[in-house]
């Protein structure tokens, strides 16, 4: 949850220097390609511990917690790719 706080943070900060760089579809696009980073860090994050449990007694709450990191990921991804839309569109 932290980690998504963060790279929405970050994610604010890309929004507002797009916004007052005109917003054009370069800055859209770097903010979608932020948005596809973080959660690929995520999907990693979730693969990461699944190795880790992997065998273990506590699997399959790994598994579990792997796919909540997976869902979160994607769900930062679609707000920044949302947000990155009406930046857009808004300027425009």
């Amino acid at each position: 949850m932290m980690r998504a706080i963060k790279f929405l943070g970050m994610a604010g900060v890309l929004a507002g220097a797009a916004a007052l760089a005109g917003c054009d579809s370069a800055a859209e696009n770097q903010v979608e390609d932020q948005a596809e980073a973080i959660d690929e860090s995520y999907e990693a994050e979730a693969d990461l511990t699944e190795a880790l449990d992997q065998g273990a007694p506590n699997e399959e709450a790994s598994e579990q917690a792997a796919d909540q990191l997976r869902v979160e990921g994607e769900e930062v991804k679609d707000e920044l790719e949302d947000a990155a839309d009406e930046m857009d569109a808004t300027v425009q």
